[in-house]
């Protein structure tokens, strides 16, 4: 089953079970996939699917720092529940030193050495790691790994 299946699937049984918020999201998350279907003309693998699970957490995350600060506790408790739902249909996240690992061994392959080569770095990590690490860490772990 895709994971595009999954997210329909899991859409039908928060109707039936009344969960309103948990449907909003679900039902969110369905029309950007579908937006994208229709913007690029294709059908979306869950590679694809799950680039926008983490667009979408980001911006609910951007977005309850910007209501915290803002001193609305309400709209970003409902955030956070909508990045809740939106995990789950992320794969397992790698740990901070498995991305340190990773990023090591990259380093190593592509023989990068200095802050010059954080671009040609950052495109072997992004190509091996998308959707199974936070691109926040790994970036942190690209800069510290170039800097020695």
């Amino acid at each position: 089953m895709s994971l595009k299946d999954q997210i329909t699937d899991d859409m039908k049984s928060a109707m039936r079970a009344k969960e309103a918020e948990r449907l909003s999201t679900i039902r969110m998350l369905l029309a950007a996939i579908k937006q994208k279907e229709v913007d690029e003309r294709i059908t979306l693998d869950d590679t694809a699917v799950i680039a926008i699970v983490d667009k979408l957490i980001k911006q609910r995350k951007d977005s309850i720092t910007a209501f915290q600060q803002g001193g609305r506790t309400d709209l970003a408790d409902k955030e956070t529940a909508e990045v809740k739902v939106l995990e789950r249909y992320l794969p397992q996240r790698l740990s901070a030193d498995e991305i340190a690992a990773e990023v090591q061994a990259i380093v190593a392959e592509l023989g990068a050495s200095g802050p010059g080569d954080m671009g040609k770095v950052m495109g072997a990590v992004k190509a091996r790691l998308a959707g199974k690490a936070d691109m926040g860490q790994v970036s942190a772990a690209v800069k510290q790994a170039l800097s020695r």
